[in-house]
């Protein structure tokens, strides 16, 4: 079976290694071009593209996958099967139905629950107790397709978004060899997605993640741990953007206005009030510094009971 897999940062890397290692026929891959990223902004080619150069495969970078000139070299790699994960474009039908087996998407969610760009944020944001892996054909209607093989993976009180992704490639990768092996063998069950059980799991970007300490400390918890590490959830101290992370909820009640900061000291940590309790915040990072434990921000005076975040 010849494979075209399309993918781009390192979600998609552990996926195409996974197929890789199992020895699968990976005769080309699609990933975005490279692009400028880290402090230095210098040009980083994606984390598929430098697995794809180790193991020789064919790489296509368009700026968008359609056109007659990828259509051609897509035509040449001459698949028999595409297999999609975090590529970051839409497909159009005649990509889609170019190889005869057509094209599989490995989506981080349990379809229909969170389509969409940002599944594995919103499975924490959301408060789901489980979240996992659906390996489903693609159509031309977003994460809408016949979902062939599912797994299940727990949400944990604990879990961040950077962790469960992690887990959830993993998860990825075994599932969609489970997949492979069904549709290859002729043995695959196409079920169709309930369209009134659908949510969606928008993109989210800094302006969607700023905390609103009227929220709950349960509710703001799930946000720190949703946005974390990307793309970090925050709020505003005396005009300075500071970036939070590793909250804990307060077993104490908090006799402030929310967003006030009850407890700043390096012994006791730092915790602040909300809509209902108080959130304790393990780490930050104050714009222009690097992420640091929250007891090494109040050493350096960083912040003081009664200041309030906005």
């Amino acid at each position: 079976m010849k494979i075209v897999f399309w993918g781009t940062p390192q979600f998609a890397d552990v996926v195409l290694r996974a197929l890789l290692d199992a020895g699968r026929d990976v005769v080309g891959v699609v990933t975005q071009p490279d692009r400028p990223a880290g402090r230095g902004r210098k040009i980083q080619p994606p984390p598929v593209k430098l697995t794809a150069e180790g193991a020789g495969i064919p790489i296509l970078q368009p700026e968008k996958p359609w056109g007659d000139e990828f259509m051609s070299a897509l035509r040449g790699l001459a698949p028999e099967i595409s297999v999609v994960a975090a590529y970051g474009h839409i497909l159009k039908p005649e990509v889609l139905e170019l190889p005869p087996l057509g094209s599989f998407n490995v989506h981080a969610s349990l379809l229909p629950k969170l389509r969409g760009a940002a599944p594995v944020n919103w499975a924490i944001i959301s408060g789901h107790s489980e979240t996992g892996v659906t390996i489903m054909r693609m159509v031309e209607k977003l994460d809408a397709g016949p979902m062939i093989v599912k797994a299940r993976y727990e949400v944990t009180a604990e879990s961040t978004a950077g962790a469960l992704y992690a887990e959830l490639a993993e998860l990825g990768g075994r599932t969609l060899l489970s997949a492979l092996s069904l549709i290859e063998h002729g043995q695959a069950t196409e079920e169709p997605q309930d369209e009134a059980e659908a949510t969606y799991a928008a993109k989210l970007n800094a302006d969607d993640v700023r905390l609103d300490w009227t929220l709950s400390a349960e509710q703001l918890d799930r946000w720190v741990r949703g946005c974390d590490p990307i793309p970090a959830a925050w709020s505003e101290l005396a005009g300075v953007r500071v970036r939070m992370f590793a909250p804990r909820v307060g077993v104490k009640a908090a006799d402030a206005e929310p967003g006030v900061v009850v407890t700043a000291d390096p012994r006791e940590g730092l915790e602040v009030a909300t809509g209902s309790g108080v959130l304790g915040i393990g780490q930050v990072q104050p714009a222009g510094k690097r992420r640091m434990e929250a007891a090494e921000w109040i050493r350096g005076r960083g912040v003081a009971q009664g200041a309030r975040f906005e």
